[in-house]
């Protein structure tokens, strides 16, 4: 793992904005609320940028531990919020608690309306053609101000284009709906170019808004089954991700714990 510092040294503290992370697995979470966190991304807006928002579920921490580059990005972003009850509950194991999960659509679908009582200009981009035109669509309904929409599709010539044109538009915020790491890496490279203030990847959170997705009921979010309902709708892409990844996260989870604790007795002396 690098040793990059666990927060943006850019990003404002205290009340005013994230304050300071805890540390779960290595990398850093913001121990706010949903409120909280839209709280201080309107402060990261506020200050003007460029910032970076990610959350993290299990398989994200899974692929940071795996993959230096990734794990750079999560320490360097402004605002990192836990997106898996797994994450809250790895939390309180390691002595790092998280007051609760702030999965990221209910994160973007807060910014949007924060969005329309501010005036903050948005920009979407990623996912199908057709579902980006109809998130679009939904948000301009909500009051949101959609300066501009693309799809989540795109080759390496066509990325300076892209960039381009999210910053032709001039957004306060943008909403990037493509797969990790494909969104980190997008965004920490591209952050400077797009000119935001704040930019926020939502993974497969257009197609639940767009109704081609649907999210799990409340219950299974409580309790930490998400994961179930998403591996019944798209059973071969999810279940490696699942079956391995989970397993992981647990013995990676378990592993910070024995470390924490094998500190904790240096510490006292213990023999």
């Amino acid at each position: 793992m690098p040793t990059t510092p666990l927060v943006n040294e850019n990003a404002p503290a205290g009340p005013s904005g994230p304050g300071r992370p805890v540390t779960v697995c290595g990398l850093p979470v913001h121990p706010l609320t949903l409120e909280e966190s839209v709280a201080a991304a309107e402060a990261l807006i506020a200050d003007g940028g460029p910032h970076q928002h990610v959350v993290l579920n299990a398989a994200k921490i899974v692929q940071a531990h795996d993959d230096a580059e990734l794990a750079g990005i999560i320490r360097s972003c402004s605002l990192v919020n836990a997106d898996g009850q797994s994450v809250v509950w790895a939390g309180r194991l390691l002595g790092s608690p998280l007051p609760e999960r702030v999965a990221g659509i209910d994160f973007m679908l807060a910014m949007w309306r924060s969005a329309a009582r501010c005036g903050y200009r948005v920009y979407l981009l990623g996912a199908e053609p057709e579902v980006v035109r109809e998130t679009a669509r939904i948000a301009a309904r909500q009051g949101v101000d959609v300066v501009g929409h693309r799809d989540g599709y795109w080759t390496e010539a066509e990325e300076p284009g892209v960039v381009a044109a999210v910053r032709e538009a001039h957004p306060d915020l943008l909403f990037l709906a493509v797969p990790s790491p494909r969104k980190e890496y997008f965004l920490a490279r591209r952050q400077r170019e797009l000119g935001c203030a704040l930019v926020v990847g939502v993974g497969g959170s257009f197609d639940v808004v767009a109704g081609v997705r649907s999210r799990a009921p409340r219950w299974m979010q409580r309790t930490g089954l998400e994961w179930f309902h998403r591996l019944a709708q798209e059973p071969r892409r999810m279940f490696l991700r699942y079956a391995v990844g989970n397993t992981r996260f647990i013995a990676l989870t378990a592993a910070h714990w024995a470390r924490g604790r094998g500190r904790g007795r240096a510490r006292r002396g213990a023999p």
